[in-house]
């Protein structure tokens, strides 16, 4: 369901409220909403990638809520390229936890990640023989 430019609530398709599992990747409904007006949020189907620190997702949906770029860094890619992208810093909410953290203004029609850090920040850890999501008893401080 995707709402009219300027909506305080933007989705670019109806995500499922669980996590899911496809091809063996894992994916998980996140929605990263803007620190200063939780209303304006962007939901989608979110690529768990634990190489990745950052999140990534669209920077057209990032624009949208109301996110604006804090500066810009190099990435490097799985392929080994480096490049550089723009991030700002948004509000993260999945598996009924929120966080913040950077997001990477990705190209439009990138698929959303979401990385390592957002995982560490809330306990939440990728099974790697089930490749499912599993909620640690705390927050590791050691």
């Amino acid at each position: 369901m995707l709402q009219q430019p300027g909506s305080p609530v933007t989705k670019i398709f109806p995500a499922p409220q669980r996590i899911e599992d496809l091809m063996g990747l894992t994916h998980v409904t996140v929605a990263l909403s803007n620190p200063g007006d939780r209303m304006r949020r962007w939901e989608g189907l979110f690529l768990v990638d634990t190489g990745a620190v950052d999140c990534m997702a669209p920077a057209k949906w990032l624009r949208e809520i109301g996110i604006q770029p804090e500066g810009k860094r190099a990435y490097e890619l799985a392929d080994g390229k480096r490049l550089q992208f723009e991030y700002g810093i948004v509000r993260i909410e999945f598996m009924g936890d929120v966080t913040s953290g950077d997001v990477i203004f990705g190209p439009d029609d990138c698929e959303p990640l979401l990385g390592v850090t957002a995982l560490e920040h809330t306990g939440i850890i990728v099974d790697p023989k089930t490749n499912q999501l599993k909620r640690l008893p705390g927050v590791p401080l050691k």
